[in-house]
């Protein structure tokens, strides 16, 4: 029997990235694809003893409703860190809890967008943010992006020939997929920009301060004096995941629109979980574990950087990001990322290609790296399988193409 949907259901397609992880459940697949911090650093042991505590002291109250805006503890303690670690002048009534910073991304959507209204974003861009927005039904416009961050004549240049953007979304610190970050001369001067124009940002910063060089940049969030920008913090990338414990953090009038849309969705993130983490803040140095992170991910990207340099073929181009959990490639224009990724599974290794990333479609000459789940020993190995699988399918392609030249003379 067919039943009929909603019209915002024809554009919500499964997430490739979901998909191709599905794939990496094979034994002894190398995978590159996900996102996923690295499983043998989650501090088990210690949340285990927190659990214990937080259930032991206060069970009934963690196990029964809580409010909307979360547990008061934890949003001190994230105004603080914020505050300590980014110069922003955030308090714990300015912060909203969420489950995963994926929550707020749909509840940003239903603030912000109408059906037909227009998303600013980078190019590329975050698949989730893709998907949670098309829910809403926008248009999204893709703002030229190089390696200092948007291109700010190109973002002028979009929002005057789009007169219905009602949202900017954007990730300046090592950028999902392209490992990128803005400079302070490109945030300052995009901001200049969304005040001119009083256009909203969502800014997502799951990777901040995962960084392994350089000296820490201040986020948007910081340098708005205006309160247009809403900033998305999480525990995903920093703690555990598993728990879906993130904030967000907006001025009094945008952060309460949120709270409302957030009662609607789930009327609160979960207790038990808000309180482990809290808990956990006040009896452990998150900052150290975060430190064991870093190094642990600098050593991966180094590898898998210099594999890629011993291994893949000339023509290739990608990013050396200096933090975050990603590196970006592309590849000669006529080869196909999605082909290649055929064969490269057929070798027991994993990626996304990158033509997920760009709302409007094309790019499939690109593909996004993941180096923070797996060993430094699984990332040589499948780097070098994945550069044999690149030097074949680029050398068919060049014995093609002579081919064909020969053919036509």
């Amino acid at each position: 029997m067919d039943v009929r949907m909603a019209n915002r259901m024809r554009e919500l397609k499964a997430s490739e990235i979901r998909e191709i992880l599905k794939l990496t459940q094979r034994p002894g697949m190398i995978s590159l694809a996900g996102g996923l911090p690295a499983a043998e650093l989650f501090p088990v042991e210690r949340v285990e003893d927190v659990t214990k505590q937080v259930l032991g002291e206060e069970g009934r109250h963690v196990l029964q409703y809580s409010p909307t805006e979360g547990d008061p503890r934890l949003r001190e303690l994230i105004a603080g860190r914020m505050n300590a670690r980014w110069g922003t002048s955030v308090g714990p009534d300015d912060i909203l809890i969420t489950s995963g910073s994926q929550q707020a991304l749909d509840l940003s959507g239903k603030l912000f967008l109408d059906p037909g209204d227009a998303v600013l974003c980078e190019s590329p861009t975050y698949l989730g943010a893709i998907n949670a927005f098309k829910a809403y039904e926008p248009q999204f416009v893709e703002v030229k992006t190089d390696n200092d961050g948007m291109d700010i004549t190109d973002l002028e240049r979009s929002i005057a020939a789009n007169p219905k953007v009602r949202l900017a979304y954007v990730i300046p610190d090592f950028q999902n997929p392209s490992g990128r970050s803005w400079s302070l001369e490109r945030r300052r001067a995009f901001l200049d920009v969304m005040v001119r124009h009083a256009i909203p940002v969502v800014e997502d910063n799951p990777y901040g301060e995962l960084r392994f060089e350089g000296e820490p940049l201040p986020p948007l969030k910081a340098l708005d004096a205006h309160g247009l920008v809403i900033f998305l913090g999480t525990f995903s990338k920093i703690f555990c995941p598993g728990l879906r414990i993130a904030w967000l953090a907006a001025a009094p009038a945008l952060r309460e629109k949120y709270v409302m849309a957030k009662q609607g969705a789930d009327l609160h993130s979960s207790s038990l979980g808000q309180r482990q983490i809290a808990v956990y803040l006040d009896r452990f140095d998150l900052d150290a574990d975060i430190e064991i992170l870093r190094q642990t991910y600098r050593r991966r990207r180094d590898v898998m950087l210099r594999t890629m340099e011993e291994t893949f073929p000339s023509g290739i181009s990608y990013t050396r990001p200096k933090g975050g959990l990603f590196l970006w490639v592309e590849l000669p224009g006529d080869v196909n990322a999605r082909d290649v990724l055929a064969h490269s599974l057929d070798q027991g290794v994993a990626f996304v290609p990158g033509g997920s990333f760009y709302p409007n479609g094309g790019h499939e000459n690109t593909l996004r790296l993941n180096f923070s789940a797996m060993s430094e020993e699984r990332i040589e190995e499948g780097i070098r399988r994945l550069g044999r699988v690149l030097g074949e399918v680029m050398a068919e392609r060049a014995g093609t193409g002579r081919v064909e030249a020969l053919a036509g003379s």
